[in-house]
This record gives C-alpha cells, structure tokens and sequence, in this order.
C-alpha cells in the first residue's frame, strides 16, 4: 500500500485521460479495433504497476545488461530488415504468429537506458570530442538499420534522443556547431541514398502544400479540413465526415489526433495537449527530485521521447512538419508503441516510489 501511495497519480490520471480518448476515438472510427486497443491498454496498465514495484536503479551497477541489450537491438534490427514481410513498403515489423512487434519502439527504449548510462558515468567528460563522437556512433547503427527499412520517423527520433541528451551534457557551442554541420552533411547523404522518392515528396511538399493535393499532400490537407470544420466543441462522437467517409487516411494512427479534434473540437484536442503536457512536467519532476543522475537521465530522455513523438505528430497534423509516420504516444492505436511507452512510464513510477522522502 506504501508503494501505490507512492505513485505519482497526476501522471496516472493523464494518462488514463489519453488512453480513454485514444479508445472514444477508435469506437467512433474504427470499431474493429477497439477490442484490440482495449487489450493492449490493459496490459498497458498492468505493466505500469507491476514495473513500478521494482527497484531498477542496482542494473547501473552491471553494464552487461545495457550493453547485453543494445546489442539484442540491433540484433533484433537487423533480423527485421533480412526476414520481417513489407507492410505498406517498411520491413518494420517482426510477425510472430498473430502478433506483430516493431522493433524500432525497443531501440528507443534501449537507446534511453544506454544513454543515461554513459552520460551518467562520463558525467562532465562526456562533452570531450572523443567521448561525443562515440555517443554518436552507439545512435548511428541503429539508424542505420531503421532507414534501411525504411522509417524515416524513427530514425529521426533516434537521432533526436542523443542529441537531446547532449543538450543537457555541458557541450561547448564549437562542437554543437560542428554537430549541425555534421547533421547536415549527414542529411545531405541520407537523402541521396537512403530516402525512398516518396519520403522526399513528403518533405518537398511541406514547403509547397498546394502542390498534388490528390497525391502527396493529401493526407495533410484531409487533416486540416477535420481540424478546421470542427469548431470549438466538435461534430460529436461519430459525426466526422472525414474519418468516416474515408477521406482522412490513417485516421486511428498517424491522423487520430485531427481525427478527435474533428469529433470533440479544439476544446477536446485542447484537452489532450494539456494532459500530454501534464505527463511530461510529472517526469521532469520525477527526475529533479532523483537522488542519482542515472535516474535523471532515464527521465530526461523519456521526456525526450515523449516530446518528439508529439511535436512530429502534431506538426504533421496542423501541416507544419511532413508525414513521417510517427505515432501520438497513448492515443494512435498501436500495442509495440503502447507497451513500450508503457515499460518506460513504469520504470519512471520505479524511480518515483523508490526516491527517499
């Protein structure tokens, strides 16, 4: 009972918000896989409970376990480019009979330990050229291995894990300079060689979105119809015609956020950007109040992922980022996405109950 005292319930209760919107959506436009979302939401749940009685901070002390699981990642990434079936064009997924898991989502969440990790033994050393260009490369492989699938959007977030934990690192601005001349070279050889013509029209698009409306931009533009005819409240529950007539593609993943706006207006879609917001002001907190930069640092790179994952989403909903396929945590249906996220937020609960008081 101590322990469920323990918890922090503001961040269960939004995320409980999320979860109920994410399943009041799905009812309304995607009845078929609401059992489904239903399910993974309540293992979801159970995993947030039963990770948070555990104590995870003592595996800092074995580095055979971080490093035994990165290299299951890329284990795992690997097999997924050579054996996993194309669904819609990306190798991303490994099929174990029914079940279908992504196993980028586990090198997110491989990628956070194993940075909170290091940084928090190199501490202060971390900002040494030496030190920054191999953080570098513990990220590139695994990028390497989403593009060849290929998924822009995860690999984006990848990259954006480490360089967010090298914001908070003590990095000198001469390096962050050579960094985004790197990045940008990098960029340059991604598009030449990894990025598919499709994925290059979604980004030329963003910056001409009349251009193809039947073709390239036409997701964006069905998103911000839904988003603009909804009005301060909404259609109502089941009343939007662009999710139900079939005019707003991937409306239960990537466009479920345009999708609940559509139904329950701005005040709805307001609602679920506080809630979200509300979940990663609780990890922050969570993490300044640590009593060890390991836990810190898991918190921060969670709330690094968190906060990727919605600006790319959202963005690419209101037309301000292109489509890359990256999901709303809590709300886009998806169970490798959800139980991830879910591990993570329970590690977090971990950190939370087993802080001194």
């Amino acid at each position: 009972m101590i322990q469920l005292r323990r918890l922090d319930w503001v961040l269960n209760g939004a995320l409980i918000f999320l979860v109920a919107a994410s399943l009041i959506s799905l009812a309304s436009t995607a009845p078929d896989l609401f059992l489904s979302q239903l399910l993974w939401s309540v293992i979801g749940l159970v995993i947030i409970f039963f990770v948070s009685h555990f104590d995870w901070r003592p595996f800092i002390n074995y580095p055979w376990v971080v490093w035994g699981f990165y290299f299951l990642s890329i284990g795992l990434l690997a097999l997924t480019y050579l054996a996993a079936p194309e669904i819609r064009g990306v190798r991303g997924w490994l099929t174990l009979g029914p079940l279908q898991f992504q196993t980028s989502e586990f090198s997110k969440f491989v990628l956070i330990f194993l940075y909170s990790y290091i940084f928090a033994k190199l501490h202060v050393s971390i900002a040494r050229p030496k030190n920054l260009i191999m953080s570098f490369g513990y990220c590139l492989i695994p990028v390497g291995l989403v593009l060849l699938q290929p998924d822009l959007g995860s690999a984006l977030i990848l990259l954006g894990i480490w360089f967010g934990y090298l914001l908070v690192s003590g990095i000198r601005w001469k390096h962050l300079a050579i960094i985004f001349c790197v990045a940008a070279i990098s960029f340059g050889l991604m598009w030449a060689s990894f990025l598919k013509p499709y994925q290059k029209e979604r980004i030329t698009g963003l910056f001409n979105p009349e251009r193809d409306p039947l073709g390239i931009n036409y997701s964006v533009i069905q998103s911000k119809i839904a988003i603009g005819s909804a009005g301060f409240f909404g259609k109502g529950f089941g009343q939007g015609a662009q999710s139900h007539l079939g005019f707003l593609p991937e409306a239960q993943t990537d466009f479920i956020f345009a999708a609940f706006i559509e139904e329950w207006g701005m005040f709805g879609g307001g609602l679920i950007i506080i809630s979200f917001i509300l979940v990663l002001f609780r990890i922050m907190r969570i993490g300044l109040e640590s009593e060890n930069n390991f836990s810190k640092l898991v918190c921060l790179g969670t709330t690094i992922l968190f906060l990727l994952h919605l600006a790319l989403n959202v963005g690419s909903n209101l037309g301000l980022l292109p489509v890359i396929g990256v999901s709303f945590p809590f709300l886009s249906y998806g169970g490798s996405n959800f139980l991830l996220n879910s591990l993570l937020i329970g590690v977090v609960q971990s950190i939370s109950v087993h802080r001194r008081f």
